[in-house]
């Protein structure tokens, strides 16, 4: 096997770049990430102290200052110049700005001018500004060095969120791939103010936006993928809805409703029902008398026929038509007639963290690793390799050294030192490794033990990086496609 191939084989993204499609639901963006690092270099403050923001926030914020790099001050400029009304709103503008892009350098716009939504098209100048800064502040460095903060978010939300899908999907009875043609992408955001889910919606594609908190904001993901899985339904059926529409009267009596609700009866339509698939679904904080008395008043006629839709074979898809057919105004005068509406609405206060100390200072390891990574990660392996060896040369703590021992690994693979490379890889097992390292290095120690044409030892391998409680979602899946290769190998 070629050098070139060997290397493709065992480094992951080395030989083709995938895209967050390729990566699956679940993932992080480099545009999105850009997007933000600008507008954090720019003065985009929000909660910034908030002990639920990243460290990695800050990270990149004390990097970006310190990069001088020219387009700051032009940035500075345009931000405060499209500053909007209140802190969700500016985020807001940049999360759909971000989803409108291309991937970088070129930050292409991906929809046509008049498709852009209308928060976007404010932002058009940003995109040169953003070309600037992708080049000058060497965004790609500061990317590469951010990839452990971001798998480790992914891991604590990859079963969580995967289980809340495969519930969703169990209970529509809805194929898990592309859902008529469309494409459902959660992407989660670490320099954003924390507590926060964003979803958008444009042409084909579905995005879920989330930002750093306590616990892993999992409702509020299922409730944007019941959307993506309905929504398409309501509008398909929208002329059978729409002849309750005179139903509406009642919701403008419901103080807590917020008012886009009160004006759209397919959108009040829509989120009744799924209030009431909700209420059926593990986890669920809400009954449906609440989601009625907050102003989703098809909340209570959906629960009832979720029962009978549940004693029969169809899906959601199927019985959807025949479900509004049997809305009936007359009934539903009645049951609303006798409603008390909540006068407030219900805000469920997020999770805080207690406040972390703040190291002021890494420790000398801690600053020889960074730098380490960040060659690494910037593919300027010789230097790499030296920082590397003079991280062992430096006490620390046994995870730190492992991380060394970790990255001089790779480097071996990519120098076609199979042999080197899984003895380094080793010794990255024997030095108290973190959740993260030790999955990947599993991973690797698999596909060596494949091009070796040692199954077995590569299915074990796989099968022990899987079981890492705290692996990544992308050491998972890069197990769970090398015991898949293997086995396609070994029938052949």
């Amino acid at each position: 096997m070629n050098r070139f191939l060997f290397s493709a084989f065992l480094v992951p993204g080395l030989a083709v770049q995938g895209g967050a499609a390729e990566r699956g639901q679940l993932d992080f963006s480099p545009t999105l990430f850009t997007v933000m690092a600008a507008i954090n270099a720019a003065g985009y403050d929000t909660e910034l102290a908030s002990p639920n923001s990243d460290d990695l926030r800050m990270q990149v914020r004390n990097a970006l200052a310190a990069s001088q790099a020219p387009v700051l001050q032009d940035l500075k400029k345009f931000f405060a110049e499209h500053h909007a009304s209140d802190a969700t709103a500016e985020l807001s503008q940049y999360v759909s700005f971000a989803l409108s892009v291309g991937d970088p350098p070129d930050f292409k716009f991906r929809y046509r001018e008049v498709d852009l939504p209308p928060d976007v098209r404010q932002l058009q100048e940003f995109a040169p500004l953003l070309v600037r800064f992708y080049r000058e502040a060497k965004l790609s460095e500061l990317w590469a060095a951010s990839q452990p903060a971001f798998e480790r978010t992914l891991a604590r939300y990859h079963t969580p969120v995967s289980r809340a899908i495969l519930e969703a999907n169990a209970y529509l009875r809805n194929a898990t791939a592309g859902y008529l043609g469309r494409n459902f992408q959660i992407y989660m955001d670490l320099l954003g103010a924390p507590n926060q889910v964003q979803t958008r919606s444009y042409a084909d594609d579905y995005f879920v936006v989330v930002t750093p908190s306590a616990d892993p904001r999992v409702p509020d993901i299922r409730h944007a993928y019941l959307h993506y899985l309905l929504d398409p339904l309501a509008t398909k059926y929208s002329a059978d809805i729409l002849k309750k529409n005179s139903l509406i009267d009642y919701a403008q009596g419901a103080p807590a409703l917020d008012p886009s609700y009160k004006s759209d009866f397919l959108l009040l339509t829509t989120e009744s029902l799924i209030k009431a698939v909700e209420a059926r679904l593990p986890g669920n904080a809400d009954t449906v008398d609440e989601a009625l008395r907050d102003g989703y008043i098809l909340t209570p006629f959906f629960a009832e026929q979720l029962t009978i839709y549940e004693k029969q074979q169809e899906a959601m898809r199927l019985f959807f038509p025949e479900m509004i057919k049997r809305i009936s105004a007359v009934r539903e005068d009645q049951r609303l007639a006798k409603v008390t509406f909540a006068e407030h609405t219900r805000v469920r206060a997020a999770k805080v963290v207690e406040a972390k100390p703040r190291v002021s200072e890494p420790s000398p390891a801690e600053k020889a690793i960074e730098e380490a990574d960040k060659q690494y990660g910037s593919k300027d392996y010789t230097r790499a390799k030296q920082s590397y060896l003079r991280v062992l040369e430096v006490d620390g703590e046994k995870s730190i050294h492992a991380r060394a021992y970790y990255g001089l690994a790779r480097i071996a693979v990519l120098e076609n030192d199979a042999e080197m490379g899984e003895r380094l890889f080793q010794k990255v097992l024997d030095s108290a490794p973190d959740p993260w390292v030790k999955a990947w290095t599993h991973v690797y120690l698999g596909r060596l033990s494949d091009i070796a044409g040692n199954r077995d030892d590569a299915a074990k391998h796989y099968q022990t990086a899987l079981a890492v409680d705290g692996a990544s979602a992308g050491a998972r899946q890069a197990a769970e496609q090398g015991m898949h290769d293997s086995y396609k190998k070994e029938k052949n």
